[in-house]
């Protein structure tokens, strides 16, 4: 990967998401705003918690450690599975669909929003068989590598990549924002994260969070 533009001329921003995840789902709608706002085009792949926390999994709090072991695999491994299927262009709108059920309508990443995610795009309920499968756990911890190769093993969902300057890719992790800023003040994020990721030996930029994901 990476090209410098897209077959449309866009610049390419690549998006590793995890649909488990609410903080990336803000995200990746901030980014759906910033489509519109800059000569951007989004691409869209996978990477996984349960994967990212495999090495660590008994240090985390109990509720995590089941989290990870019951709930996360199944959404992305229906969403390789449907990209191993049916080809990259479906990826975004089954997040899109996933993410509305899993986060909006407050649904979890249970097998009926699933189920529901696949219909809403029309792809075969069969895909849904996935969900238990390592079939294509492959393809999933490859993707996963790719996105978090990038950025180190200390952060999570999502990693973005673009080009930068030079012709190399600046990836990143987050930004972390809730609500998901729409119009120019999606432009003004846009603008600034590329600013600063773009800066040599920049690493962080934190502070508590003091509200939780507000989907809207």
């Amino acid at each position: 990967m990476p090209e410098n533009s897209t077959a449309g001329g866009k610049v390419p921003a690549d998006f590793w998401f995890d649909p488990l995840c609410p903080w990336a789902w803000m995200t990746s709608r901030w980014m759906l705003e910033v489509e519109k706002v800059r000569d951007v085009e989004v691409r869209w792949h996978v990477m996984s918690l349960a994967v990212l926390n495999e090495p660590r999994l008994d240090e985390l709090p109990e509720e995590y450690q089941d989290m990870m072991r019951t709930q996360a695999w199944a959404p992305v491994r229906v969403v390789v599975a449907a990209q191993q299927k049916h080809g990259d262009d479906i990826v975004g709108p089954l997040y899109t669909a996933l993410g509305t059920r899993i986060h909006n309508n407050g649904e979890g990443p249970t097998r009926e929003a699933i189920a529901g995610a696949l219909a809403d795009v029309g792809l075969p309920a069969e895909l849904l068989e996935y969900a238990d499968s390592d079939a294509y756990d492959k393809e999933l911890r490859a993707s996963h590598k790719e996105g978090i190769d990038k950025v180190g093993q200390d952060v999570g969902t999502p990693v973005i990549a673009v080009p930068g300057a030079d012709g190399e890719q600046i990836a990143f992790f987050g930004p972390v924002v809730t609500p998901a800023p729409k119009g120019e003040e999606a432009a003004k994020l846009w603008d600034g994260t590329l600013l600063v990721a773009s800066i040599p030996g920049f690493y962080e930029i934190k502070r508590t969070r003091t509200q939780g994901p507000v989907f809207d």
